[in-house]
């Protein structure tokens, strides 16, 4: 069993559940777009372009999807309305699987990583950044991992108390220095004390928002390079996470974070009560950054690890 395996057995019912808004607004609109129509025509096309950028899939990704269609009803000659959802999902699993989505969900073999694997998590505040780090912290442990965090969002009062707390409820060391202390060494005494006791996982929170995009480059910057005097490898892994109930708010984050640092993976949370769950599909397309996670839902347990296919069948399944 992977180190990052362990909860990609999540029941299907809770994903389906967790993208049923996004599910019913696109199919919802789609059967309007098609009422009385028998083949997928110009019109119809035009319809789901708008149906798909409604539901947050991006411009330039809802181009690319209804342009493999068009290819594939030219190709056919005659398409039905009722082969649309079909093709809908098969091409957009298709799109999904050429970007570097592809291949999370593989099993990683924990000799195959660095021990301690550190993993920086960066994102603006009211995300679900802490919570993120508490699901995940809980998820390593009940596998059997020794967690470390590390609070080094020491901009905010509340985003070290709240980490304090994650720590309590899962059982897992938290170190912290307080507020408006240096978020660098906190860093720097998580990652030495995870090597002193032999921990598997260090996640270190950094700050949400610093006044400029300037100003965060150099905290991250220096966060690195701090973390680079313990282990010369770290960290292993950026995760940015993102607020998937924003839509393009969280694009326009993901540009701006992987303008100012390296981001080597995803977290898109906050997907249960919204119809926007289709900015997935765009974030993954632009970025060419590997979803890794996706929250569907409260529980400790509704941060999956994300599954293409599954999210696809989730979210275009009649």
């Amino acid at each position: 069993m992977g180190l990052f395996d362990f909860f990609s057995k999540e029941k299907k019912e809770t994903l389906d559940k967790g993208l049923e808004k996004s599910k019913e607004s696109i199919f919802g609109k789609l059967s309007r777009a098609i009422v009385g129509k028998a083949t997928v025509d110009e019109e119809v096309l035009d319809e789901l372009e708008e149906i798909l950028i409604s539901s947050d899939v991006g411009v330039g990704t809802t181009v690319k999807i209804i342009e493999r269609i068009e290819a594939r009803v030219a190709r056919d000659k005659y398409t039905s309305v009722n082969e649309l959802d079909r093709i809908l999902r098969e091409e957009v699993a298709a799109l999904l699987s050429e970007s570097s989505s592809v291949g999370v969900t593989d099993s990683f073999e924990t000799e195959h990583l660095p021990k301690p694997y550190v993993i920086m998590v960066v994102g603006v505040n009211g995300v679900g950044k802490t919570t993120t780090i508490g699901k995940l912290a809980h998820q390593f442990q009940h596998r059997g991992h020794k967690v470390v965090l590390g609070a080094a969002d020491t901009f905010r009062a509340a985003a070290v108390a709240q980490l304090k707390l994650w720590g309590q409820r899962v059982g897992v060391l938290v170190i912290d220095h307080g507020m408006n202390t240096d978020p660098s060494a906190v860093a720097y005494d998580a990652l030495k004390k995870g090597v002193e006791i032999g921990a598997d996982v260090i996640i270190i929170d950094t700050a949400g928002r610093l006044h400029t995009k300037v100003n965060l480059m150099n905290e991250l910057g220096k966060i690195k390079r701090v973390m680079q005097k313990v282990l010369p490898d770290a960290p292993h892994e950026v995760m940015l996470v993102l607020d998937g109930s924003t839509g393009q708010n969280a694009v326009i984050q993901a540009r701006e974070f992987t303008k100012a640092t390296e981001v080597t993976s995803l977290a898109v949370t906050k997907l249960d009560g919204t119809a926007k769950g289709g900015v997935v599909i765009g974030i993954s397309d632009e970025f060419q950054i590997p979803v890794k996670y996706i929250g569907v839902g409260e529980k400790m347990d509704d941060l999956q690890v994300f599954n293409r296919e599954e999210f696809v069948d989730s979210l275009f399944k009649k």
